[in-house]
């Protein structure tokens, strides 16, 4: 006499199909979904209060990064643009643009900007551009091809992983001082290499995977 009946071998095999779906589905949530371009925001230039472009600015005009971002050599903040620095040239080019409105308005009420963040890092991550500056890092590095963003998008996730991975081998993303704000540069035949500048540079990988460089 059967104690099982016929169809019991279907709903097992059914169940464990299920558990085995379920279980790659979850995996998938854990491991992969949060790191999806949809969820990281990479390549997403969001709304920002003026349509700036820093193709235009940088790669046309040729403005210095610095001159924007004025806090990025001694400030662990890069600083945003003040309304007086955008309207050191627009008060004589452009002065009656209607994108360019929320500048004229900022100065009137001597308002600050509020303009939307691309990068943001969790509270209990420290990042400092000045060291990265001092040490040969490019801004290209991290926010990618930024003198071609026509509107400004996120180009890294700055998922820990990928900051590991440039602390643990800085070589291949070191570059002489004078190139850091070049936003073109390219490695030459000349260039010195990633040991080289190492070396020029100070830096001793020794301590810079610990924990309480980036969480302190």
């Amino acid at each position: 006499m059967a104690i099982f009946p016929p169809q019991a071998n279907v709903l097992m095999n059914a169940a464990l199909l299920g558990t085995f779906a379920g279980g790659v589905l979850l995996l998938l949530s854990i491991w992969v979904v949060p790191v999806i371009g949809y969820n990281t925001e990479e390549r997403f230039a969001p709304e920002q209060p003026i349509p700036f472009s820093h193709k235009h600015h940088v790669s046309g005009l040729g403005l210095d990064c610095r001159y924007c971002h004025t806090m990025v050599e001694k400030s662990s903040n890069a600083g945003m643009p003040s309304t007086a620095i955008c309207m050191t040239c627009h008060s004589q080019i452009w002065t009656n643009a209607a994108m360019l409105a929320p500048d004229r308005q900022s100065l009137a009420e001597n308002i600050s900007i509020r303009w939307t963040r691309v990068y943001t890092l969790p509270d209990y991550v420290y990042f400092d551009h000045s060291i990265h500056v001092a040490k040969g890092v490019g801004c290209t590095t991290c926010h990618g091809p930024i003198g071609d963003m026509a509107m400004t998008w996120k180009a890294q996730p700055l998922h820990m992983s990928w900051c590991l991975s440039c602390h643990r081998d800085p070589a291949p993303h070191l570059r002489p001082r004078e190139e850091v704000f070049n936003p073109h540069w390219r490695r030459t035949p000349s260039t010195p290499s990633g040991e080289e500048l190492m070396a020029q540079y100070r830096i001793n990988t020794k301590n810079l995977s610990d924990c309480g460089i980036c969480h302190r």
